[in-house]
């Protein structure tokens, strides 16, 4: 497993990854094999506007993390299916300069005063009727974006949030060209747009909706953006006239969201879960966040390393059997801790990891999968960002909408289109990720931090719902225990499960390990991930920063070649 392949070895093994060398001059690996240039002013990678946007705060002498908080804000406007100003929440970790300090600001949703375990009825199969949780203003609970945001630019930043929404609120102002992708995008939500005023008005022009080469332009959310600059603040998007039309449209149209329930709102500072792996220190954040899956994972992994695992089929076994053991714990345990004890210490600890590598041990030695009751579990959405500045200051985030749009419902006259945080929830009663009043839902946004003898060096993050945890964990195995460079670890082929028998590999994973895990036993599919990973890295002995990304091009974020 620590075998060190050189450069060309791994891009014959690997998908290919937009690879950031200097300000505005990226490359594709494959076309080019190194680069001598370095960013004078640190690197921004991520979603096509946003990263525009951080790279000139960093050249204009801000530092990473006012550009992560600049690009996440113009990320809203520029591809707002994916996360918006409405958006149901984020997380972010953050990594100061020499690692003088490791935080994390979790600014997920939370749900409102008024939400029970039993709010979401099942049908006779057992699925909620009218997917009421998914789309509609029950669906939606308190946004977190804006309070995330202005908590990390207000504590480690060196701009006013009136600087950092300008691009933003210019954006919404004079608005984008819709591409074929995003046509498509919002015309598969126009049956619900049609229905909500707010959202009618935002993405129908003259009776019918927008479509390719059309301008998508919000005043009204440029409007409100541009209050918020004047009061330097988003104070009162909570707690202030803006709140209080929120919540009368909640109100109005049957959402469960109170001004109570805005008012009580806070984003939270919180200490990351950290997992050592040789030299190295991964930091995640943690619950209600997603990182601690990859954690888990890597601990498994961690553990059979040590055994020595050939040939390399019986390797991918392994690895998918530890992934296994991960989700179903992560489907069965998770939960908001404020509420439910979640037991966290015990799943990272090396006594539970020898304990999971020995049942992995016996599934490869017996050549079958191990026998696990877990319910499929599918989601999608998200925009990522990642930033490193001249100093090495790092920083990962993530924010979301949740799948397309979000709830798919406008606060009218405001321009806000409301994320469907409350889908997050398993709405089971007795379940630890059940709905309930003040709760956070478990989300599978996983942005972390690699510490190198105590140094930063590396931040990453994924956009792509349910895939985000298994790509960043691809990610890190190439990383950790392949010793790839940051640009080939981005760019290595992924492998999805979220614990069934039901596995997807991308085109480039090899072949006779896909066709081993067939004979095993899984269901395994082959095709393009729609996952985009991006990461920045920081060379303490020279001063390097650089950023890579790999993705679909049609999402906005990457590109796939």
């Amino acid at each position: 497993m620590s075998k060190r392949f050189s450069r060309r070895e791994m891009l014959s093994r690997t998908g290919k990854a937009m690879l950031i060398g200097s300000v505005g001059v990226p490359f594709f690996l494959g076309a080019q094999e190194k680069s001598t240039a370095r960013w004078k002013y640190g690197a921004v990678v991520g979603e096509n506007t946003g990263m525009k946007v951080g790279e000139k705060v960093l050249a204009e002498g801000g530092n990473a993390i006012d550009a992560a908080v600049a690009a996440a804000l113009a990320a809203c406007i520029g591809a707002p299916a994916r996360s918006g100003i409405g958006g149901y929440g984020g997380t972010m970790i953050i990594a100061l300069a020499g690692g003088k300090k490791i935080t994390a600001i979790d600014f997920n949703t939370i749900a409102p005063a008024a939400a029970r375990a039993d709010m979401f009825p099942l049908d006779e199969k057992g699925a909620i009727k009218d997917r009421a949780n998914f789309f509609g203003w029950r669906a939606a609970g308190v946004p977190g974006i804006p309070a995330g945001l202005q908590l990390a630019l207000d504590r480690y930043g060196t701009r006013s949030f009136r600087e950092m929404v300008r691009p933003a609120i210019e954006l919404a102002e004079t608005g984008f060209t819709i591409n074929k992708v995003f046509g498509n995008t919002i015309r598969s939500a126009a049956a619900r747009f049609k229905k909500d005023p707010g959202s009618a008005k935002l993405y129908f022009k003259d009776g019918q909706v927008l479509q390719e080469g059309d301008s998508l332009r919000n005043p009204d959310l440029a409007k409100m953006l541009s209050t918020l600059a004047e009061r330097n603040s988003v104070e009162s998007f909570y707690r202030g006239d803006i709140a209080q039309r929120i919540a009368a449209a909640f109100q109005k149209n049957g959402g469960l969201v109170t001004a109570k329930d805005l008012a009580d709102y806070r984003p939270r500072e919180v200490e990351p879960l950290q997992l050592r792996f040789k030299d190295f220190t991964v930091l995640t954040a943690p619950l209600t966040a997603g990182g601690l899956t990859t954690l888990e994972t890597l601990s498994i992994l961690k553990e059979l390393g040590s055994r020595g695992l050939h040939p390399a089929d019986a390797s991918a076994h392994a690895r998918l059997e530890a992934l296994r053991l991960a989700w179903k714990d992560r489907l069965e345990l998770f939960g908001d801790p404020e509420f439910v004890k979640v037991p966290v210490e015990k799943l990272l600890s090396a006594d539970y990891a020898r304990a999971q590598a020995a049942k992995v041990m016996t599934a490869v030695n017996e050549k079958k999968p191990l026998p696990l009751d877990v319910k499929k579990h599918t989601d999608d959405g998200t925009n990522n960002l990642c930033s490193v500045d001249r100093h090495g200051n790092m920083v990962a985030v993530t924010i979301t909408h949740g799948g397309g749009f979000g709830a798919q419902v406008t606060v009218d006259g405001l321009g806000l289109t409301l994320g469907h945080g409350m889908s997050r929830f398993e709405p089971h009663p007795g379940h630890p990720n059940a709905p309930g009043p003040g709760k956070r839902p478990v989300h599978n946004m996983s942005p972390s931090i690699v510490l190198r003898n105590r140094i930063p060096v590396l931040a990453v993050g994924c956009a792509g719902g349910v895939r985000i945890p298994n790509s960043i964990l691809d990610m890190l195995t190439q990383y950790l225990l392949r010793d790839a460079p940051m640009d080939l670890a981005v760019a290595a082929p992924r492998l999805q499960s979220t614990g069934t028998l039901d596995v997807s590999v991308e085109p480039a994973w090899p072949k006779e390990q896909a066709d081993y895990l067939k004979q095993t036993g899984f269901k395994v599919q082959t095709g393009e991930s729609p996952s985009v990973v991006s990461a920045v890295s920081f060379n303490p002995e020279n001063g390097e920063c650089r950023g890579a990304v790999r993705g679909p091009a049609a999402l906005g974020m990457g590109v796939k070649e």
